[in-house]
């Protein structure tokens, strides 16, 4: 064999071993927003963990309805002063904040979705409806495990928080393992981990761990009574649901 047989056999075997090969960066980004998005609507009990440096821990439970990819309602339930706050994603990325003591809703700023989520370690933008692949351009990076395809996520918007995203995706399901976020100044300030399952022909997040490595702070949040396609209304959507009937 000549040199230019040997040459072209080493290149199609690289391309052949590469984690891109037969999939592109883009197409595997969209798979994970297939697999997260795939339920007609959602409905699920939500108990969220809040734990600082010293390991005290503060609970809180809502009710999450969500409609297609973009209608999301989070309505805490617990404890007492958290009761009747509620959340509702809308398309465009619009959000909305219902507090009691105001008694009414508040459209959540851009400067705001970098805040943190009603003081968890998630930021509003982390909550958005929008898909990853309309956020952010992904490349393959290289892996160090054949089970684990690792992306890198660069914003599209410079009103993002993050400066990038890497993503690590299981290979067989496309659904996420672990996000570790860079902040603006492209430091790596904290990361999440994700426990999927599978219910029926629809895989969700059953636990999710965000670890705010600068403030060595944590909000763990579960999912529980899971339920999927039951027709949900879009009248539940709306700004003027965030309001509790009395």
């Amino acid at each position: 064999m000549n040199k230019i047989k040997i040459i072209l056999v080493s290149v199609l075997f690289l391309i052949m071993v590469s984690p891109s090969f037969g999939q592109s960066a883009a197409s595997l980004l969209q798979g994970m927003d297939a697999l997260m998005s795939a339920p007609k609507d959602k409905e699920a009990l939500v108990k969220m963990v809040l734990k600082d440096r010293s390991g005290k821990e503060k609970v809180r439970e809502a009710i999450m309805k969500q409609k297609g990819q973009y209608h999301k309602i989070y309505r805490y339930t617990y404890p007492e002063k958290q009761v009747g706050t509620a959340t509702l994603s809308l398309p465009d990325d619009i959000i909305w904040l219902y507090m009691p003591a105001f008694n009414k809703a508040v459209k959540v700023t851009l400067l705001s979705k970098s805040q943190a989520f009603t003081g968890t370690d998630f930021s509003y933008e982390d909550m958005s409806g929008s898909s990853f692949s309309e956020r952010f351009t992904p490349r393959i990076l290289a892996s160090s495990d054949d089970q684990i395809y690792q992306l890198e996520l660069m914003p599209k918007s410079m009103k993002s928080r993050y400066s990038k995203i890497i993503v690590y995706l299981d290979k067989t399901h496309l659904y996420p393992l672990k996000m570790e976020y860079f902040d603006k100044d492209k430091t790596y300030f904290k990361f999440a981990t994700y426990t999927y399952k599978k219910q029926g022909k629809y895989w969700y997040a059953e636990q999710v761990i965000m670890n705010n490595i600068s403030k060595e702070h944590s909000t763990e949040i579960f999912l529980t009574q899971i339920k999927f396609d039951q027709g949900l209304d879009d009248a539940e959507f709306t700004v003027e649901n965030l309001k509790p009937e009395k």
